[in-house]
């Protein structure tokens, strides 16, 4: 009886292993099944503008995305009492909410340059993919639509035409990098992010964007009023400015990106 035992359970052992091993004659593929198509390699560019050198005046260049929604008056209104200059990336969505923001930016031309955030705030990827949940442009032909029906957004909004675009999300492919510089723009990564896509806490943005250093590129979001990342973004800018930082537009000093993205 026991070697009975013994030979079943060994039978048993060995089928089980077979399964686990993958043998083709033990797990037959599936009929007309497709492999999948690997995700595209994605960057995030960096990018840094020409220091200052002078203890005490860092020089820092503000980006703000206007991606959808509504303008947080909170940044803005700082923005425009301080007279700090920013890049304002704005999608054709937001500039069709947001007549009397876009009406601000135009009456202060020394302190705002309006730079192509897209038409549709799609990821500016020319293969198939998710980006933090969002479909990407897809295929070359989307990703130039995203980038001209931006502009052409930006030129009927009565803004002159941009010479910097930043995608949704900020990551691309890098194909899709070289037929947006192909089309005569600059692509604007950044190195300190702000606000974490405005859903930071009002404290930790207010840190984020004060550790700012000479020659930096910061990025955050000027269209969710009703998030708290607002608020610290406004308190940190007072805070810097009273610290004798420097604040540039992106068209006003010289820079370097990563990937080719300025070169």
């Amino acid at each position: 009886m026991n070697r009975i035992l013994l030979a079943s359970a060994f039978l048993l052992t060995t089928i089980s292993a077979a399964f686990a091993d993958g043998i083709p004659s033990a797990v037959p593929a599936a009929v007309g099944s497709a492999p999948k198509a690997p995700a595209p390699k994605l960057v995030e560019p960096h990018l840094h503008i020409a220091r200052s050198n002078i203890a005490g005046h860092a020089r820092i260049a503000l980006t703000f995305d206007a991606c959808m929604g509504q303008a947080d008056e909170r940044i803005l209104s700082t923005l425009v009492r301080e007279r700090i200059p920013a890049t304002i990336f704005v999608t054709a969505r937001w500039l069709k909410r947001n007549p009397a923001a876009v009406a601000v930016f135009l009456q202060n031309p020394d302190l705002f340059e309006l730079e192509n955030h897209g038409e549709n705030h799609i990821p500016a990827v020319d293969t198939p993919t998710l980006i933090y949940g969002i479909a990407s442009a897809g295929s070359p032909q989307a990703v130039r639509q995203e980038v001209e029906g931006g502009a052409a957004a930006m030129v009927a909004a009565g803004i002159p035409a941009p010479h910097w675009f930043r995608g949704s999300t900020a990551k691309y492919d890098l194909s899709a990098i070289g037929e947006i510089r192909a089309m005569g723009y600059r692509i604007a990564g950044y190195s300190v992010n702000g606000d974490g896509g405005s859903l930071l806490g009002a404290g930790i943005t207010e840190k984020h964007i004060a550790a700012a250093k000479d020659g930096d590129v910061v990025i955050s979001h000027i269209n969710q009023p009703t998030h708290a990342a607002g608020e610290g973004v406004a308190k940190a800018l007072v805070d810097l400015k009273a610290k004798g930082t420097q604040f540039v537009r992106l068209g006003d000093v010289e820079d370097t990106g990563d990937d080719k993205t300025t070169e």
